[in-house]
């Protein structure tokens, strides 16, 4: 069903909500006509922080008012006389708003449908048959907006107080000067006859003494009213407090955990909406009550009642103040984090954002932003409000921003296009760690007042920790420091403090995340690949996943200390794989045809069951980012015997040349994918096309993998001189003649049946070099 059609669906608050997304920025009558049109453009297509989009957004803005105008033609009647020229009218107005500014008519209409959708899924979970049964989140979400409530209806009850309170003050001091006027006509009768005074004495002392009874008495009620306010407002703070810490101590944490978890390839942190509308909220409920309490106040000084409220005013300024500062402090946040893994001389971006900013008018002054990278040391100093003397451990271009407010999304932030770290100043390191193992932080900082400058702030807010390098070959290592810490930090944590060991299944979560992240895949490493990812990480050869339960990996087995008989670590070996599937082998790992983290030993186990010519793909044990096919066939030095050959690893290096799915269509006696299918019907699909025909006389030669030990000669040039014919079923018992072959070692051959590919690529190089030379360079004095 069309979000429009539910959006007019919606009932109190949430209609109330629906109805402030529109006004003259863009009439809520253009969403009602032109809603089927406005819900099928690709909004989300364009990029907001890219200028170069405008033009994609100018398209929109001239086919929105083309539609408005169409629209306005078919009107016909009295009524459609009228909505004509409406509708025209808006097409004007929008045309002349957005013109300049295309961009902003796309934020406008994302942030319209946004809200318009989380609003009708709100609305249609509390409305759901199963009552009380809502997700815990949409329960948590009612809850909140219930104390919100709580707290409007408290705010409205002390203002009719506050009020009823100035009213009975005004009153009271009317009356007080009604006591002072008959004093002083007291006073003045000393100067009339004695018979006149006499006479108009005793009325006079009547009326002060009934004066002076009902303002004493008055003078209490009064009293009782502002302390009965106070506490009021006591209780209103001590609410405001308990939502405060719900909104900024748990959603906002948590929204800034998973932004975090979203480093390692989590999934999204989610849009801050809904938490600025919440922020929102505070701010205008804590300012009201502030304001309340100033009136108070100066109630309290312009009539001045002996009692304690004085102190419980000082108090309750007091409090207001420190909650309207926490919030305004913690909601100074990073939308959209710095690289983690940052690199000296590259350009880099991030955005600042303040969720109150816009309903405190702070954008009435634009704040500046400053970025500035600091150490680790340097981080802790600053939280315990040491003094740093503006330190900073490197120098960043571009890092001033003026904050920016969007009228038509109410967000105010600084985008920080093109920063770049134009030099860095590393700390001692301390024992075996190494510049890849140093952590920086970016601090952003600015300062605003609000309130017409009643209230001054100074905020500041550090980004997640970065390792900064200097050259592309430390990137692996770096990734390694920064998914430990995105993984393993505690919220609240000393400046950049993580675990030295973890739980097994811990990392497993961490590196399954990643992997899917980098290798784009719902196909997540299985229970069958974390056991042999322990194998590996432990050195130990438990198939059970239980035996790995409660064991822990300590940093240093991660990323310190290389494998044993190897010169690399376990994340060096585990990123190697993640870049290689990401970028040559992603479709063949969704299709489930790489079994990839399967040993030696296990695919020879795995294979030697299966008929001839079956094999598998495993990822290379001894070689950084590499792959290998491994596959079954008979012996050729001994008649009958049957064995398990392995391919030397492809890396990166050879699928530039020729892709996997090639190499397998090139070696015919590979036959079936373990278990049994066909190799044809899982990669045919990858190969690439045959050459086309030869153009103005010239033949386009074709690079293909041999292995010469199961190469099948043939003198016949009509045949394939290097290739095995395909056997027609692996039911078929089909010895292959291997007496072209002599019985002795070949050079090309490790004792384990391995394949040295590099004799036979130098060859494929050595084609692909002469094919890239000019071809005049190569024959010359010839002609074709």
């Amino acid at each position: 069903m069309a979000v429009w059609i539910q959006a007019q669906q919606l009932q109190g608050d949430a209609l109330h909500q629906m109805q402030s997304l529109y006004g003259q920025h863009f009439p809520i009558e253009v969403r009602h006509y032109l809603s089927q049109w406005i819900e099928s453009q690709l909004w989300d297509a364009i990029d907001l922080e890219n200028p170069q989009e405008e033009i994609k957004a100018k398209r929109l803005l001239d086919s929105l008012i083309q539609e408005l105008q169409k629209k306005a033609e078919h009107q016909v009647g009295e009524d459609g006389f009228l909505l004509k020229i409406k509708l025209g009218h808006y097409a004007s107005q929008l045309k002349s708003a957005y013109d300049r500014c295309p961009l902003e008519l796309v934020r406008c209409i994302k942030h319209i449908l946004y809200t318009e959708q989380r609003l009708v899924r709100e609305a249609t979970n509390s409305s759901s048959p199963v009552g009380g049964l809502m997700d815990s989140m949409s329960q948590k979400y009612h809850q909140i907006n219930q104390v919100f409530e709580e707290l409007r209806i408290l705010t409205q009850d002390t203002e009719n107080d506050l009020r009823k309170l100035q009213h009975n003050q005004e009153y009271f001091i009317i009356q007080y000067q009604e006591s002072l006027r008959i004093q002083a006509q007291l006073s003045s009768l000393a100067t009339l006859p004695p018979a006149d005074r006499q006479l108009r004495e005793p009325s006079l002392l009547s009326k002060r003494a009934t004066v002076e009874a009902w303002l004493t008495r008055e003078a209490n009620t009064l009293q009782k009213y502002r302390l009965g306010l106070a506490e009021k407002h006591q209780k209103t703070l001590s609410l405001l407090r308990k939502q405060q810490t719900v909104i900024l101590d748990d959603e906002l944490i948590q929204w800034k955990r998973r932004q975090q978890l979203a480093g390692n390839g989590g999934p999204p942190e989610g849009g801050l909406d809904i938490l600025q509308s919440w922020c929102e909220k505070l701010a205008e409920t804590i300012w009201q009550n502030r304001q309340q309490i100033r009136r108070a106040e100066h109630l309290r000084q312009q009539l001045p009642i002996p009692g304690p409220i004085e102190e419980l005013l000082t108090e309750l300024n007091s409090t207001i103040t420190d909650i309207i500062s926490a919030l305004v402090t913690s909601t100074f946040i990073i939308e959209n984090q710095p690289p983690q893994v940052l690199k000296t001389q590259t350009k880099f971006a991030a955005t600042v954002r303040l969720l109150v900013g816009g309903k405190l008018n702070v954008h009435m002054n634009p704040p500046q932003v400053k970025a500035t990278i600091i150490s680790e040391q340097q981080a802790k100093a600053l939280l315990k409000n040491e003094n740093t003397r503006n330190d900073s451990s490197g120098e960043i271009l571009n890092n001033n921003c003026v904050m920016e407010y969007h009228q038509t999304t109410g967000t105010l932030s600084a985008h920080f296009r093109n920063m770049s770290l134009k030099r860095i100043r590393r700390s001692d390191r301390r024992g075996a760690e190494s510049v890849t193992e140093e952590k920086f932080t970016i601090l952003f900082e600015s300062q605003f007042s609000v309130g017409g400058n009643e209230l001054v702030f100074q905020v500041k807010t550090l980004s997640l920790p970065v390792v900064v390098i200097v050259h592309g070959s430390q990137d692996n290592n770096a990734t390694a420091t920064v998914l430990w810490d995105n993984a393993f930090a505690e919220p609240g944590r000393v400046p950049f403090i993580v675990p030295d060991k973890v739980l097994w299944p811990q990392l497993c979560e961490a590196l399954n995340m990643k992997y899917k992240a980098e290798v784009q895949s719902n196909r997540g490493l299985s229970e069958e690949n974390l056991v042999f990812l322990a194998q590996k990480a432990f050195s130990n050869s438990g198939i059970n996943p239980e035996d790995y339960r409660n064991m822990t990996m300590t940093w240093s087995q991660f990323n310190r200390e290389s494998l044993p008989g190897r010169n690399f670590t376990f994340w060096q070996w585990f990123d190697g794989v993640m870049e290689l599937t990401k970028k040559h082998l992603k479709p063949h790992w969704n299709d489930g045809a790489i079994l990839g983290f399967v040993n030696k030993q296990q695919a020879q186990d795995m294979l030697m069951s299966k008929p001839n010519g079956t094999f598998l793909l495993r990822f290379s044990d001894s070689e950084i980012g590499g792959i290998t096919i491994a596959w079954v066939a008979e012996n050729p030095n001994k008649a009958g015997e049957r064995m398990v050959w392995n391919l030397m690893p492809y890396t990166t290096k050879d699928f530039s040349i020729r892709s996997l799915a090639d190499r397998i269509s090139d070696l015919n006696h590979l036959l079936f994918l373990f278990p049994d299918r066909p190799k044809d019907e899982v990669f045919s699909k990858y190969y690439t096309p045959p050459l086309s025909k030869a153009v103005d006389g010239y033949v386009k030669p074709q690079i293909k993998q041999v292995v010469p030990e199961f190469a099948t000669p043939n003198p016949d040039p009509a045949a394939n001189p290097t290739y095995m014919d395909h056997a027609a079923s692996p039911a078929v018992n089909h010895q292959p003649n291997y007496s072209l072959y002599p019985p002795i070692g070949d050079p090309m051959l490790d004792a384990d049946g391995d394949f040295d590919l590099d004799d036979t690529m130098d060859v494929a190089r050595h084609v692909e070099e002469l094919l890239r030379r000019p071809m005049e360079g190569q024959w010359s004095g010839q002609q074709s």
